[in-house]
């Protein structure tokens, strides 16, 4: 199955909206996180993401059909990171590797060392994924609630897993 991106614009904000309340319902209903989980963001939070210089977001595609998004911090300064936040895949569509060709492809497009992202520590899945492509857990992380605790990652040197 080929992955491609799509590069989405201010007026994909309400569809990618739409995906990211789908993508993350299950995250929020179990972490109950309405501070920082994107499926609670408001369609003007991401209008104004799409709006900033240094955002990219794309759309995540198989053939003709949306099945993700992932939106790239990339403020193109030497030796500064890249931040991935947040890349999601619909429920439907995960387990195929889709998210891998996806980072893979974000990695060609905007260079593949100095990247970081934070997950959730309690979901082993995500943190496989980072893990699998190469990404480090820093040490750092954040207790959000009781529930949940975001890790963070860093990919330094170029590592093609």
């Amino acid at each position: 199955m080929e992955v491609k991106l799509l590069r989405a614009n201010i007026a994909d904000a309400k569809e990618i909206h739409t995906m990211q309340v789908e993508a993350f319902r299950e995250l929020l209903e179990k972490y109950q996180d309405f501070e920082l989980n994107p499926g609670n963001e408001s369609v003007e939070k991401i209008e104004a993401r799409l709006q900033q210089s240094f955002t990219f977001f794309y759309f995540i595609c198989i053939g003709q059909q949306k099945v993700g998004a992932i939106r790239i911090v990339d403020k193109k300064e030497a030796g500064k990171s890249k931040r991935i936040s947040p890349l999601f895949v619909l429920p439907e569509f995960r387990g195929h590797g889709i998210a891998q060709k996806a980072i893979r492809l974000c990695e060609e497009i905007h260079g593949n060392e100095n990247w970081e992202l934070g997950t959730i520590l309690q979901e082993p899945k995500n943190c496989y994924l980072y893990e699998k492509m190469g990404y480090q857990k820093t040490g750092a992380t954040k207790v959000i609630n009781s529930k949940l605790t975001l890790v963070f990652y860093e990919k330094k040197a170029a590592d093609r897993t």
